[in-house]
C-alpha cells in the first residue's frame, strides 16, 4: 500500500518482476502492458493504463503506484472485493526481446545525499485553450544542465502528453549520461489531490528527452470538477533530481 504525495489517500500498488532465470547478459526484453482487477458487478476486468518497460539484469520489475484506491476496493457497491478476495490480472499487449548494445555501459550510482542536485519548476498556464500543440514551458536549470517541459495531445487524440526534455544534450561529455529521477504533475486547484507520476531515465546525446505518452486523459483534464483546468488555467509541476551518471566503455 501506498499513500500519495500531497494527500492521505491509501492505494494498491502492484508490480511486474522478471524470474532471475529469464534475466541473461546482453538481452533486453521490451514489453507493453496493463494491470487488471475484476470488476464482479460488471463481469468484466477494469484496466490501468498502459506501462511500457526494458526489462534487463539492471532493471528486473516495473509497475504502478496508484492501481487502485484503497477505499475503493473496500467499497461494497464496487464488487471488486468480495468475500475478502480479490482477483488482479495482467494483460501483455506486446512482448519482444533484443540483443542489447555490447558496449559495456557502467552506471555509477551516488549512494549518499543523492538529490543535492535537484529542483522544482512550476510553469504556470493562464490561457491554456490558446496553447498550440506541442507547447514548451520557460526554461530551468537543475544541476547544472537547462531542461524544460513539453506537452502536446497524444496520437490518439484523447490524452495530454508530458515529457521532460534535457537542452543541448551534446554539452553531456561524449558517451555518458545522467541517471535522472523525474516527477511530473497536474496540480489539483481545488483539492490538492493532484495527477502526478515518477519515473527514472537516462539522459544522453541520443535520448534527451523522457515521460508518458498517456499522461492523462483529456476527458479528466478538462472535467472542472477534478480542478485540473480553471477557467482556462492549469499549473504543471516538474520535479527534476540528478541521481547518477554514466559511462560506456
Amino acid at each position: 500500500m501506498v499513500k500519495t504525495s500531497g494527500n492521505e489517500t491509501e492505494y494498491v500498488s502492484l508490480r511486474l518482476e522478471l524470474a532471475q532465470s529469464s534475466v541473461k547478459p546482453n538481452t533486453i526484453i521490451e514489453a507493453s502492458f496493463k494491470f487488471l482487477i475484476y470488476d464482479r458487478s460488471y463481469g468484466k476486468h477494469k484496466e490501468h493504463q498502459v506501462i511500457n518497460h526494458s526489462f534487463q539484469a539492471a532493471s528486473t520489475s516495473s509497475g504502478t503506484a496508484c492501481m487502485i484506491a484503497l477505499e475503493t476496493l473496500k467499497k461494497q457497491s464496487s464488487q471488486f472485493l468480495l468475500n475478502n478476495s480479490c482477483t488482479f490480472g495482467i494483460k501483455f499487449i506486446k512482448v519482444a526481446t533484443v540483443k542489447a548494445n555490447t558496449t559495456l555501459e557502467t552506471l555509477f550510482v551516488q549512494k549518499t545525499s543523492i538529490f543535492n542536485d535537484s529542483g522544482v519548476h512550476t510553469w504556470e498556464i493562464k490561457g491554456f485553450f490558446a496553447l498550440k500543440s506541442p507547447c514548451y514551458s520557460p526554461e530551468f536549470e537543475v544541476g547544472g544542465y537547462t531542461w524544460f517541459i513539453k506537452m502536446c495531445t497524444s496520437q490518439d487524440g484523447n490524452h495530454l502528453s508530458m515529457y521532460l526534455s534535457m537542452k543541448k544534450p551534446n554539452h553531456l561529455p561524449k558517451d555518458s549520461a545522467n541517471l535522472v529521477e523525474c516527477t511530473l504533475s497536474i496540480k489539483d486547484q481545488e483539492s490538492g489531490k493532484h495527477q502526478k507520476l515518477t519515473g527514472r531515465c537516462q539522459f544522453s546525446n541520443n535520448s534527451p528527452a523522457w515521460g508518458w505518452k498517456k499522461f492523462v486523459s483529456l476527458q479528466d483534464f478538462k472535467d472542472a470538477s477534478k480542478g485540473y483546468l480553471i477557467k482556462g488555467k492549469c499549473c504543471i509541476e516538474a520535479e527534476v533530481a540528478l541521481v547518477g551518471s554514466s559511462k560506456k566503455e
